[in-house]
């Protein structure tokens, strides 16, 4: 149990970083976080090490979110949810100031489920490319390029509509 504890102690925040960049609620993201560890401690004799042990231990995490979100909502579709538990969340933690944050949020769920990914986690998690290419299990320079391209898609959008 030893490698467990230190597994924790070394990948905990990255998990909780990535779960609060989708739940945006720190309580839910911690049981989260707590019940990920579970899972994992329960089946790390099924981790092949094809990944990395961030990339299986956040695969486990969104799952057991999804899991959750399904639970409670089960009639709503999936998309659906993800937009109002931001929004929500947003409005109820004050997490968000201002209505340009708002607006941007709103543009990155338009986006396609990496892209989006990519942009809540180095937006609202603050991760480096590199931490990021870890969780996405990919290279930091996908990484750098998919926020990139993310960001000039919600440009392109916004220059469209003021040409309505």
């Amino acid at each position: 149990m030893q490698d467990m504890d230190q597994i924790y102690r070394k990948y905990s925040e990255v998990v909780y970083k990535y779960i609060f960049c989708l739940t945006q609620n720190e309580e839910i993201s911690e049981e989260i976080v707590q019940e990920t560890f579970l899972v994992a401690v329960k089946n790390i004799k099924q981790f092949r090490g094809n990944c990395k042990i961030t990339t299986w231990l956040c695969q486990i995490a969104k799952f057991i979110w999804y899991k959750e979100i399904r639970k409670k909502h089960k009639e709503i579709p999936l998309e659906q949810i993800e937009n109002t538990i931001l929004i929500e969340n947003s409005m109820e933690d004050n997490v968000y100031e201002n209505e340009e944050k708002m607006i941007l949020l709103k543009e990155i769920q338009k986006l396609d489920e990496e892209t989006k990914n990519v942009m809540y986690l180095r937006i609202l998690g603050n991760l480096e490319y590199n931490e990021i290419a870890d969780i996405m299990n990919k290279t930091p320079n996908w990484a750098r390029v998919t926020f990139f391209r993310g960001k000039e898609k919600i440009k392109e959008r916004k220059q469209n509509e003021k040409r309505m």
